[in-house]
């Protein structure tokens, strides 16, 4: 059941740094804002940017811009991490960040958290490239996640017309760890598939937040998707799980989606499609739209009959 809403405000938040080997890893806490936490929420991001300017952006005159502060509104405590070679994390070793990668450093991550807090169990939420990682990481640590929500995923990417697009840059992508981002890049995210879902004053924050920690970013993920799909069993994902998909994404293709979907193999899961929403879902106009989508399925009843 959704909390009803405090004034909408930025709660504060704490920076935690951990290790993966050699490498430095920083995390982002929210906790709740009040009470005992309801859940752990675990946020994972995607291919072209760190993690803060996808869940904790801040933008005047937007109620609960920031995913965390609305879930930190809820009850809930939440984390999100910069994966090597994104944004205040280890920059310097010449990874390229490929999608195991990221399940590396969210296995990192969840040992930091546990060893901080005690929990053990996360509801983890994965968008784009990001949604693979999470889902690399609940194949590899199904014990560690409660629940799983992949957004703008791709499987095989059957049916994805900015996947056959990025192809045509394959041996670019090869041919260097990182690739660089710019204005225009951030704008092109809005503006390939649907323009007019976000508002640009939201894009413009977007880009500053995420141009103000990197202007490059590695090319693991490009490469992932373009060559080496499917990245993922849905049948190792033994978790109740929940898919969203925008109405107008131009990278997760549906009819592959519902292939995914129905390859899950636990019987609690959903797949819902997000009227008016492209590829960015938090930064678009109807962003209320996946927090109460997200929230709904993290506070469906456990089970008590389950016929087994």
């Amino acid at each position: 059941m959704v909390t009803p809403v405090l004034p909408a405000q930025t709660f504060p938040g704490t920076e935690h740094w951990t290790k993966k080997g050699e490498a430095d890893l920083y995390l982002w806490q929210k906790k709740a804002a009040f009470g005992a936490p309801k859940g752990t929420v675990l946020f994972v991001h995607g291919s072209s940017m760190a993690s803060t300017p996808t869940f904790d952006l801040q933008v005047e005159g937007r109620p609960y811009s920031s995913a965390m502060d609305w879930f930190a509104s809820q009850g809930y405590d939440s984390w999100c991490v910069d994966m090597e070679g994104y944004g205040k994390s280890t920059k310097d070793r010449g990874t390229i960040a490929t999608i195991a990668e990221g399940g590396d450093d969210l296995i990192a991550a969840t040992d930091y958290i546990e060893q901080a807090t005690g929990v053990s169990s996360f509801l983890v939420y994965g968008i784009s490239s990001g949604a693979l990682r999470a889902a690399n990481f609940a194949e590899r640590r199904p014990e560690r996640v409660a629940r799983l929500a992949l957004d703008a995923m791709v499987w095989t990417g059957e049916g994805s017309p900015t996947l056959a697009e990025r192809r045509k840059k394959l041996d670019q992508w090869r041919a260097t760890p990182r690739r660089p981002i710019n204005r225009d890049f951030v704008w092109s995210i809005f503006n390939r598939d649907h323009p007019g879902c976000a508002e640009d004053k939201v894009i413009d924050a977007f880009a500053d937040a995420i141009l103000a920690l990197d202007d490059s970013v590695p090319t693991g993920t490009y490469i992932d998707m373009c060559a080496n799909l499917p990245l993922t069993d849905p049948a190792k994902l033994t978790m109740p799980t929940l898919i969203l998909r925008g109405e107008f994404d131009g990278i997760a293709g549906i009819d592959d989606l519902l292939a995914f979907y129905r390859a899950l193999p636990h019987p609690m899961k959903q797949f819902s499609v997000m009227e008016g929403i492209s590829h960015a879902s938090l930064q678009q106009k109807n962003y209320m739209m996946v927090y109460h989508l997200l929230q709904g399925f993290f506070e469906i009843p456990e089970a008590v009959y389950t016929g087994h």
